[in-house]
């Protein structure tokens, strides 16, 4: 049954399960309890895929996932970008103006800050936005609330006393789509491609320079680079490379080579459709 599973990590309701449902609804979205967990459902079979977030355009990098990928043999086929959308939500029948505390992820908390202060409403830490919500679900009062996506409204019972919560728009999450089978799609010049990359330098002077040149010099465009302590002995730093391209490309193909000649443990994680969303103009945070 593992074609219809779509692992994420979380309760019910979060994010993540939301961009599981956005982006195959035809599947059964199942909650893991960490990222490892709903990363080797998918390597060990019992799912066929699995939504993992990457980056947050407002918090960063999830610096955990560069660390679990090289443990697995799992490859990305696509990506996702989801727009938070943090909703005020309290039981049937409860009032904006009867609410005292709002429970939720300290980060979460941290982006409706401001709403909340001019409200009086006192922030309370949860593990979890969705956790929050079927807490409050729970334990229902009429003074307290959850900020949780819309979803974990729904699936939750609960009222939405206000929608679009958080203080600024464009926080947004990029999702790997992750499978256990390679889907490596055929080249179409219409299409704009990403490749994501994991490679090691060798030890010589200037390597990530000149590993690094071979996209330069072919017109290959790099979208983004991380760096990561690959091994506990801080000696070895791996990196996470997305390039703008697709391995059947001649200016791919060169630039490939030249990384080969100065990385080792070149690993290519997947290459699949840019996501539309990295082209719209109102993506600016503002």
């Amino acid at each position: 049954m593992s074609n219809k599973i779509i692992a994420f990590q979380g309760f019910k309701g979060a994010y993540s399960h939301l961009s599981c449902v956005r982006v195959h609804p035809e599947m059964e979205a199942f909650a893991c309890e960490t990222f490892s967990d709903a990363m080797f459902m998918v390597e060990r079979g019992e799912a066929e895929l699995a939504m993992i977030p990457l980056e947050n355009s407002t918090a960063g990098r999830v610096e955990e996932i560069y660390r679990l990928m090289p443990k697995t043999e799992l490859h990305i086929i696509g990506e996702h970008f989801e727009p938070v959308n943090h909703c005020l939500l309290g039981i049937p029948g409860s009032r904006i103006e009867d609410i005292t505390e709002a429970a939720s992820h300290p980060q979460a908390l941290a982006q409706c800050d401001t709403h909340l202060k001019s409200l009086g409403i006192v922030p309370v830490a949860s593990l979890d936005t969705a956790g929050a919500a079927a807490e409050l679900a729970a334990a229902p009062s009429k003074h307290q609330a959850a900020i949780a996506s819309s979803l974990a409204a729904e699936l939750y019972g609960l009222h939405i006393l206000r929608d679009n919560f958080q203080d600024k728009t464009g926080n947004t999450t990029r999702f790997l789509i992750l499978s256990k089978t390679s889907r490596m799609p055929v080249f179409d010049p219409a299409v704009t491609f990403m490749t994501s990359i994991m490679f090691a330098v060798r030890n010589m002077p200037a390597a990530l320079y000149k590993a690094l040149g071979g996209f330069a010099t072919n017109g290959v465009n790099a979208i983004k680079l991380e760096s990561y302590m690959a091994s506990d002995t801080m000696q070895a730093t791996s990196f996470h490379l997305d390039v703008e391209g697709h391995p059947d490309q001649r200016s791919m193909q060169y630039a490939l080579q030249e990384l080969d000649f100065f990385a080792k443990d070149v690993r290519i994680m997947g290459t699949y459709p840019a996501h539309p969303f990295r082209y719209r103009r109102d993506t600016l945070v503002e």
